[in-house]
């Protein structure tokens, strides 16, 4: 079915639905649509016309059903809206809570944004890590790994891994450091990287 088709289909159930809801007075509450001026002294001069008053009927029918088919539009697009602001929050939740860290991070190394974990596993609070160099918190010969696995994934390899020394003399001035695996994915567009990061056993 082409797309012309489909919409014309849409517009005549629109078109039906208005129809019956009307006939059976159950149309929704008007979103606020009025007549102008113009209309309504259109009306009323054809209804004062007995020859044209049929006319204004139907005018004012067709009227009234566009306007049941606007505010059926209207209540759609809410409930879009409500339905893509439960959907957005659910894979919020769910990218926040993941038990394995996550970050897009651009073509130019630093992290756009990361979720809890990938913060906790910096060291940094979930708000601070944007704008940072992940290559900064590896060890020097886990920068060019790193390096080598975005290379793959820009290649077009798919779900390629690699495992990292996480900590620095920048970042763990202590010594402290720790094995992860860092797999990864071109993100949707091109323009960055998806990582998951987790313990490496």
């Amino acid at each position: 079915m082409s797309d012309i088709t489909m919409e014309r289909s849409k517009q005549a159930q629109l078109r039906f639905d208005a129809e019956v809801k009307l006939q059976q007075g159950t149309a929704p509450p008007t979103q606020g649509w009025t007549l102008s001026e113009g209309a309504l002294a259109l009306l009323y001069r054809l209804a004062k016309d007995p020859v044209s008053a049929g006319d204004g009927l139907k005018l004012l029918h067709e009227l009234q059903t566009h306007q049941v088919e606007l505010d059926l539009q209207q209540e759609q697009l809410e409930a879009n809206a409500r339905e893509f602001a439960e959907d957005l929050a659910h894979y919020k939740a769910l990218y926040d809570a993941a038990p394995v860290g996550y970050f897009v991070v651009g073509r130019d190394g630093r992290i756009q944004e990361g979720n809890r974990a990938g913060a906790a596993m910096l060291g940094m609070a979930q708000d601070d890590v944007g704008g940072c160099r992940l290559e900064r918190f590896l060890a020097l010969e886990s920068r060019l790994t790193l390096a080598e696995l975005l290379e793959h994934v820009s290649a077009g390899v798919q779900g390629a891994s690699c495992v990292v020394q996480f900590g620095s003399d920048d970042s763990h001035p202590d010594g402290a450091t720790r094995l992860l695996r860092i797999a990864a994915n071109v993100a949707p567009g091109g323009d960055a990287f998806l990582l998951a990061v987790s313990e490496y056993d």
